[in-house]
């Protein structure tokens, strides 16, 4: 990657760890500090670091700024399909929620935005000329993404390494935080739900036992700096009384909500307290029951399927050709690919070596199926369960790959990783902030159990 010129922020990076311009000590250094501070900051995934390599993503302002762009058109899109669906049965049926979903969707959450905190997944696909066309979103994370506050210490840490250090003499670095844009979403919804101006309690609310219970550590010391009362609480130990949630003894006002709703209604029930409390209008909660519409997995199948194309505006439907792989439900019908006719079932069976199979809401990975990794017989026996219960069929992406340094055995090794694109979205309609996940297999997830998480700059030259 060459941000002006011919320099390029990769090459340069890796010179200051193993080439010419290598200092002594300087990887051992830059490694033995990020280990230090991300056990001290909390870092971690359940008890692993989150960051297993010494570089960040370095990113061109053009890149990023494409980035903001393109995305900004597919989210609108993404707009229009939740507005005919709240106001359409029929278009409704084709994200395939369940009896429960759908009865919670209808309540009005009582703010705009079905998803205030939400995160795309993409990928900048490789031999692309036009970096434009060469962007593909992949998935819709509108429930609860997780990543930012992650993102923004570890942008801290990379910062004042060792290696940085000599780095930041020739590179301009323009971080891309994204804690804040959490905040300001939680805090909107707040005003627009309740009509006040005064700031609430915040419930950051799930299961104590998550991998990720190190960020909510990190997200209630920040909202707490930022003069916002924080409690963390698991949903089994919240009470609701008199009319008001209570976490800690303390009434609450607002849920940073990262528990998956489908584990809240499995293991509660709609009779389980925060769901109670939020039905009867006496806590906000963020993101909302509304969000699980455009976090179904079909949501993409949604956006590119030729029925739906009436939808979308001009911009809109030219962004999903470009960007939103081929994606349909997978279900007995005729549909179309590359303006070409086909039956679905049959050619899906015929074509495994260029699709992938998803659950329609499942999270980390779970039950995805590479077609170019699966037997026939265990594409075939997937297809069959995808029959039964709710599964896309998307498009194959090409995965982008850089090399990035590791320290191990006392020397760096240079490994190449896919990467993905993973820019975090305020209010549904604007990016703000990138996370940046790594992995040595194609499926990319930190939760699947392997891969790393590196902070995103766009860097310039000095």
């Amino acid at each position: 990657m060459s941000t002006s010129g011919k320099r390029d922020p990769v090459a340069e990076y890796h010179d200051l760890l193993t080439g010419s311009g290598a200092h002594d000590g300087l990887a051992a250094d830059s490694q033995a500090r990020l280990d230090a501070q991300m056990h001290e900051r909390g870092i971690l995934f359940g008890d692993r670091p989150l960051c297993t390599v010494l570089r960040p993503r370095f990113m061109r302002a053009a890149q990023y700024s494409a980035l903001q762009e393109r995305a900004g058109l597919v989210l609108r899109a993404f707009g229009s399909a939740y507005q005919a669906a709240v106001s359409q049965e029929s278009v409704l049926d084709q994200f395939r929620l369940t009896d429960w979903e759908r009865e919670l969707v209808r309540d009005d959450p009582g703010f705009r935005d079905p998803s205030p905190v939400s995160r795309l997944d993409a990928f900048f696909v490789p031999d692309s000329a036009n970096p434009h066309a060469g962007l593909r979103f992949t998935e819709y994370n509108a429930e609860t993404p997780a990543g930012s506050a992650y993102n923004d210490v570890l942008t801290e840490l990379f910062h004042a390494l060792p290696v940085m250090r000599e780095f930041l003499r020739s590179w301009e670095l323009r971080p891309l935080p994204a804690r804040h844009h959490v905040l300001n979403a939680l805090l909107d919804a707040w005003h627009q739900w309740s009509g006040r101006r005064d700031l609430p309690r915040i419930c950051i609310l799930d299961w104590a036992e998550v991998p990720t219970f190190s960020e909510f550590v990190l997200f209630r010391d920040y909202f707490i700096r930022q003069g916002v009362s924080c409690v963390i609480a698991d949903p089994r130990n919240v009470e609701y009384t008199g009319g008001r949630l209570l976490a800690d003894g303390q009434p609450v006002d607002l849920i940073y909500k990262r528990v998956l709703i489908s584990e809240l209604i499995e293991r509660g029930g709609l009779d389980q307290p925060v769901v109670r409390a939020v039905r009867e209008g006496n806590v906000c909660m963020v993101n909302p029951f509304r969000c699980k519409i455009l976090h179904k997995k079909a949501s993409l199948a949604v956006l590119s399927d030729e029925r739906n194309q009436h939808l979308f505006d001009a911009a809109s439907r030219e962004a999903v050709a470009m960007h939103i792989p081929w994606t349909r439900v997978v279900e007995e019908r005729r549909t179309e690919r590359d303006g070409q006719a086909l039956d679905l079932v049959p050619w899906i069976a015929d074509h495994r070596d260029e699709l992938v199979l998803k659950p329609n809401d499942e999270y980390g990975g779970k039950g995805i199926i590479l077609g170019w990794e699966a037997t026939q017989d265990e594409w075939e026996s997937t297809l069959r369960t995808a029959l039964s219960e709710p599964y896309i069929v998307q498009q194959r992406v090409a995965l982008p790959a850089e090399a990035f340094p590791s320290w191990a055995d006392g020397e760096v090794h240079l490994v190449d990783h896919m990467l993905d694109t993973a820019p975090f979205v305020a209010h549904g309609d604007f990016v703000t902030g990138c996370l940046t996940r790594l992995s040595t297999a194609a499926l990319l997830n930190v939760t699947a159990g392997g891969g790393s998480t590196v902070p995103t700059f766009v860097a310039e030259p000095r």
